[in-house]
């Protein structure tokens, strides 16, 4: 089992940045393919971006691509989500979610998840 602690949620105008952490508990965490999904209010929880653990591939929704970039340092345990040029509609609680042996777009995908942190971009 792993267990996911989400940080580095904030306020932040638009056209900002931030850096949201995900910290991993266990030795394994190398082995597990993270997600990261957000949840805007009134809305259902969407699909982010993903990285896999064997090759470090990596899948990103249309509407962040080019602007929110995954990655792990495996030796910290940690997966980042880098996220640049944040608009209003990028609002939501994040979460980060991991699995050793699915990964996707699909929530069902993955086993585990953080508690989430929140976003908040203003314009």
């Amino acid at each position: 089992q792993v267990q996911l602690v989400e940080s580095g949620g904030g306020l932040v105008q638009a056209g900002g940045s931030l850096r949201l952490s995900c910290a991993a508990s266990g030795r394994t965490f190398s082995s597990y393919n993270m997600g990261w999904f957000r949840q805007a209010p009134g809305k259902e929880r969407e699909f982010v971006t993903t990285i896999t653990a064997s090759s470090g591939s990596t899948y990103y929704a249309d509407s962040v691509k080019g602007r929110f970039t995954i990655s792990r340092d495996n030796a910290k345990n940690t997966v980042y989500l880098q996220m640049n040029s944040l608009k209003p509609d990028d609002t939501a609680v994040y979460y980060c979610a991991a699995d050793p042996t699915r990964w996707g777009a699909s929530q069902r995908s993955y086993d585990y998840w953080g508690q989430g942190t929140q976003v908040t971009v203003s314009s």
